[in-house]
């Protein structure tokens, strides 16, 4: 007798407090995640969009002025996205982060962007879950700060600084007291007074392990003596708008994690004297074929930069490395305690499909979320 195949198919709905509540913020748990995403990168076990199967995603841009009364126009940050991505290994899922972005959010107190992760089984492509993916996407960028510092911070590191304490400014620090656990001191330097007291008083609620926290007047004052140093400011687009570093203010043997743009002397990077690290070299030359040669003006992540410094022949063959490679062991990270280490951070779905198939996994074995049925049996199979 032929056994009934149910063609039944159920997916799981995660509201906000639902992912907190299977663990989203968990930040230690997001970093071995991180890391263990890198690793399969660096054997070729993930795709993402795109005809090279690196794009970082496709983006929905509008013009400068519309004929149109309801169109939106450019704006900072004005877009909708969708990054897909396929993760193999112990995930074997693939998923997508669906988001709009406005700046004008912020008017009326919701985040920047709005962000929607879908989770789809590898297989059968069925939606295993819909998740809210504001913290989701936080999270991983964030940590995956923290597996470069794991990597790449000089033994026995205390003293961190955040550029820009906003969101990405905090899951940086956390990420980076999950990584180097003897760190103990922070130094900020922000815009705004609010900016800096909100995040002061989440230091203390969150990260007891910094017992000191410092208000830094410039960026200056905040980076030199750090030794792990986290840039998360936004800028308009072009280099000239970037936050500029003056590689005097770096210390023998710190750590620099760029999540956001920044921008450093070319003279200094092609000298020998940092570490330049990538999170995915394919991220870099997807947007190198997207937006050509000076996409660093445009996507604004230093990594491009490295790439076309790169490509011009001033930076020596083996200056830029990958993260996953040092994870994988086939090229040294710190060549020495006083490489000055600049960590370029892109961002890729692949990092949303594993931190969300962890969080869902947890979530199934708990009953977290919203049971909803997709049908009992398709209509049109």
């Amino acid at each position: 007798m032929t056994a009934t195949i149910s063609t039944a198919l159920q997916t799981r709905y995660f509201s906000e407090p639902d992912m907190i509540a299977a663990g989203v913020t968990d930040m230690p748990a997001c970093v071995d995640t991180m890391e263990k995403t890198f690793a399969l990168l660096g054997v070729d076990d993930y795709r993402m969009g795109g005809a090279n199967h690196n794009s970082h995603g496709s983006e929905v841009l509008f013009p400068d002025d519309s004929p149109h009364p309801r169109m939106p126009v450019n704006g900072p940050d004005r877009r909708f996205m969708a990054m897909p991505a396929y993760l193999g290994g112990e995930f074997h899922t693939a998923g997508v982060k669906w988001y709009g972005s406005n700046i004008d959010n912020r008017r009326s107190g919701l985040p920047r962007s709005i962000h929607t992760f879908i989770l789809n089984d590898a297989d059968t492509g069925a939606p295993l879950a819909i998740m809210n993916a504001n913290l989701l996407s936080s999270y991983r960028t964030g940590a995956v700060s923290g597996v470069g510092a794991r990597h790449l911070t000089t033994p026995g590191a205390t003293v961190a600084a955040v550029i820009g304490p906003g969101v990405m400014g905090k899951t940086a620090l956390e990420a980076f007291a999950a990584g180097v656990p003897t760190l103990h001191t922070v130094r900020i330097k922000g815009r705004s007074q609010a900016g800096i007291e909100n995040f002061v008083t989440w230091v203390h609620e969150t990260l007891p392990q910094f017992t000191t926290v410092e208000i830094c007047e410039t960026a200056e004052e905040a980076v030199r003596g750090a030794e792990v140093i986290a840039y998360a400011t936004t800028a308009p687009t072009g280099a000239a708008n970037y936050p500029a570093i003056d590689p005097a203010w770096l210390s023998p043997g710190a750590f620099v994690s760029a999540p956001a743009c920044i921008n450093l002397p070319d003279e200094w990077l092609a000298g020998g004297a940092g570490r330049l690290v990538l999170d995915n070299r394919s991220l870099y030359e997807a947007w190198h074929e997207e937006f050509g040669d000076d996409a660093y003006e445009t996507v604004g992540i230093i990594g491009n930069k490295f790439l076309s410094l790169e490509k011009n022949g001033a930076i020596p063959e083996g200056t830029v490395v990958d993260i996953a490679d040092i994870i994988n062991g086939e090229v040294v990270g710190r060549r020495s305690d006083d490489d000055i280490v600049i960590y370029s951070v892109g961002g890729m779905p692949v990092e949303d499909v594993a931190w969300a198939t962890t969080l869902y996994r947890r979530a199934c074995e708990e009953n977290i979320g919203t049971v909803l049925p997709v049908w009992d049996t398709p209509e049109m199979a």
